[in-house]
């Protein structure tokens, strides 16, 4: 086996036994295996992290602001939010909803699922939108909640599909 070629300096022969094979026959001098990942791939790991971790923090904790709605319901007085002011047990199906759609999302992304990174993106328009008719009860925190949910809809728009 001449010197350059790929696995020539291998103790097992694992280049001759392929050359014996006809596999290594038709490759060129210029070979390269492909790098197991692409430099989009590896870029957008830590945002579709970022992306799933929050859909599932943001999907527990939605989770446990309907249980607390669901529990506080008689003891609170009158709100101002922009939908459903008084009721706030029809607030706390939505945020369970909402929550539960969070969770699986995320765990969808974390999966590396395509239909979860759709549906992620949809579910954290929702909650966007649901954190807007908050405004005017809890201002910082629904810019807040809007901006996480910007976030992650870039996260999953730019770097959760396949490459083109």
């Amino acid at each position: 086996m001449a010197p350059g070629w790929p696995g020539s300096n291998h103790p097992g022969g694992v280049a001759r036994a392929a050359t014996r094979a006809g596999i290594l026959g038709a490759m060129s001098m210029s070979y390269s295996p492909r790098e197991p990942y692409t430099r989009r791939e590896i870029a957008g790991a830590p945002w579709l992290l970022f992306a799933a971790v929050i859909m599932i923090t943001g999907g527990v904790m939605r989770i446990l602001d309907a249980l607390w709605a669901f529990d506080k319901e008689d003891e609170i007085g009158p709100l101002q939010t922009v939908l459903f002011d008084d009721n706030l047990s029809a607030w706390g199906w939505i945020w369970m909803v909402v929550g539960v759609l969070l969770v699986a999302a995320g765990f969808g992304v974390l999966a590396g699922s395509e239909w979860a990174r759709w549906f992620g993106i949809f579910v954290a328009a929702f909650s966007a939108v649901t954190a807007i008719t908050w405004i005017y009860a809890y201002p910082i925190g629904s810019l807040v909640s809007i901006l996480i949910a910007i976030l992650v809809i870039y996260a999953l728009t730019l770097y959760g599909g396949k490459e083109a």
